[in-house]
C-alpha cells in the first residue's frame, strides 16, 4: 500500500513533466530557420500548476528562451518549475548566461529535455544550477527535442551541415515526367509544404543540373512567407550556371552561392561574382566537387540546416558518401516508364546492403500524393531501438 502511494505521484508528475515539455518543443519549433548557428529552444514556466511564462529563442542575436520565459513570469518565476528542452547555457556569447538569469529569478526546478552538445556547456550548465541549490532533471522528451535540434546536435558533432534530402517521384520512382507531360511530378499541396521546409532551411541546395534543366528560384512563395529567405547552393564543377538564371539574376537580394573545382574558368568566376555571386572553390571528389567540404563551409558559414532539392546525381551523390541525413520524399500516384529520369541513377549498389538504413519512418497523405520522411542513419546504428532490425516498429502513419 505504501509502495502504491509513493510511485503514483512520480507517474502524475511524469505525465505534466511531458506535457509542459511538448509545449516547450511546440514553441522552439516557430523559430525554424532563424537561429542558426545557435539551436532552437523553447522554455515553459510553470507554479503551482499554472503557466506563468513561456518563451523562445526567437531569432540568432537576440534573447534566449528561458530570458523571455522569466520576462514574461516575472516575480512569479520564484519557487517554479521551468521547463526548457535544452541545457541552459552557462556561458556568455551575443547574450548574458541563461543560468545566471534562472538562479537570480530563484526558480525551485529546471527540467531539461536535452544536454548541450556544445562543449563549452555540455553539462557545466546543469552543474551550475544544482550547485546554486535549484533540482535539475534531464531527459523528458529526449528524443522528440533531439530531432528538433538534429542540424545543432550533428554540427557540433561533426563540423557539418545537417542534409534533408528532398525529392518528387511517380510511383516507379522518375523525377522527370515524359515530354508533353506537365513538368511537375507532385500537386500544388505538395509544392506548398516544400515552400514550408525552404521557410526552415538555412540554405537550398542543388545540382548544375537542375539548373540547366529547370532555371529554378528555390524560394518561399507562400503568402504568409517572411522576407527572410534560404541561400541558395549550386554545386557547379566547370561554373556553366547561365548568367541569365533566375539564380544569377536574384543573387544580389538572395545570397547566392556556387561550389565548384580548381579548374573551373577565373573569368566565368569574375563575370559571376560581379552579378553578387559568391564563388567557393572547393577540392574534386570522384562524383565531382567534394560534398563534404562543402557541408563544411556551410556550417562554417553558420548554415546548419540544408535542403537538398537536387536532381539524380546530386541525391546519389549524397546517400552514397553518407553526407545525407533525412529523406523526404512525395510520392505522386503516376507511372512515368523507363524513359524519365530515375530518383537514383549511380547509387552505390551496396548502399541498402552494407552501408546505410532508414529508421523513424513516418508517412502523411497531401492530397493524392504521399510524403515519406526517415532517417538516414549508419547500418551498425540502425539496430537500436526503434529502428530496422530491432523488433520494433517503426513506421507510423501521420493520418
Amino acid at each position: 500500500m505504501t509502495t502504491g502511494m509513493t510511485e503514483q505521484p512520480r507517474a502524475v508528475d511524469d505525465l505534466k513533466d511531458n506535457s509542459y515539455m511538448s509545449e516547450a518543443i511546440t514553441l522552439a519549433s516557430l523559430a525554424r530557420g532563424h537561429t542558426s548557428p545557435n539551436p532552437v529552444v523553447g522554455a515553459v514556466i510553470v507554479q503551482d500548476g499554472t503557466k506563468v511564462g513561456v518563451g523562445y529563442h526567437e531569432r540568432f542575436g537576440t534573447a534566449h528562451a528561458e530570458v523571455n520565459a522569466l520576462s514574461q513570469a516575472g516575480d512569479l518565476a520564484r519557487g517554479a518549475t521551468v521547463y526548457v528542452t535544452l541545457e541552459p547555457c552557462c556561458v556568455w556569447s551575443n547574450t548574458p548566461p541563461c543560468t545566471d538569469a534562472l538562479i537570480a529569478a530563484g526558480v525551485a526546478r529546471v527540467v531539461a529535455a536535452t544536454e548541450d552538445p556544445n562543449p563549452d556547456v555540455a553539462g557545466r550548465g546543469i552543474e551550475k544550477l544544482r550547485a546554486a541549490g535549484i533540482d535539475v532533471d534531464v531527459g523528458v522528451l529526449r528524443k522528440e527535442a533531439e530531432q528538433l535540434n538534429a542540424p545543432y546536435i550533428k554540427f557540433r558533432h561533426t563540423g557539418l551541415a545537417h542534409v534533408v534530402l528532398k525529392l518528387a517521384m511517380s510511383l516507379d520512382g522518375r523525377i522527370t515526367a515524359p515530354p508533353g507531360m506537365p513538368r511537375w511530378v507532385s500537386c500544388d499541396e505538395s509544392r506548398r509544404a516544400v515552400h514550408v521546409m525552404r521557410s526552415e532551411a538555412d540554405c537550398i541546395l542543388i545540382g548544375i543540373g537542375t539548373v540547366l534543366a529547370d532555371d529554378p528560384l528555390l524560394t518561399d512563395r507562400r503568402e504568409e512567407a517572411t522576407a527572410r529567405q534560404p541561400a541558395r547552393l549550386v554545386v557547379d564543377r566547370n561554373l556553366r550556371t547561365p548568367l541569365d538564371s533566375a539564380l544569377v539574376e536574384t543573387a544580389r537580394e538572395i545570397e547566392t552561392i556556387l561550389a565548384c573545382t580548381a579548374g573551373a574558368d577565373a573569368d566565368r568566376e569574375a563575370a559571376l561574382t560581379k552579378r553578387g555571386v559568391t564563388v567557393w572553390r572547393c577540392a574534386e571528389a570522384a562524383s565531382g566537387v567534394d560534398l563534404r567540404e562543402v557541408l563544411s563551409r556551410l556550417a562554417a558559414d553558420g548554415k546548419l540546416a540544408v535542403l537538398c532539392e537536387g536532381g539524380s546525381h546530386l541525391a546519389s551523390s549524397l546517400l552514397s558518401e553518407g553526407l545525407a541525413d533525412r529523406v523526404a520524399f512525395f510520392v505522386a500516384p503516376k507511372v512515368y516508364g523507363p524513359e524519365c529520369v530515375p530518383a537514383f541513377s549511380d547509387l552505390d549498389g551496396d548502399w541498402w546492403v552494407d552501408s546505410k538504413r532508414l529508421s523513424n519512418v513516418s508517412w502523411v497523405a497531401i492530397k493524392d500524393d504521399l510524403l515519406i520522411e526517415a532517417d538516414v542513419v549508419a547500418g551498425d546504428e540502425a539496430c537500436g531501438e526503434g529502428a530496422p532490425g530491432s523488433g520494433e516498429e517503426t513506421c507510423s502513419p501521420d493520418s
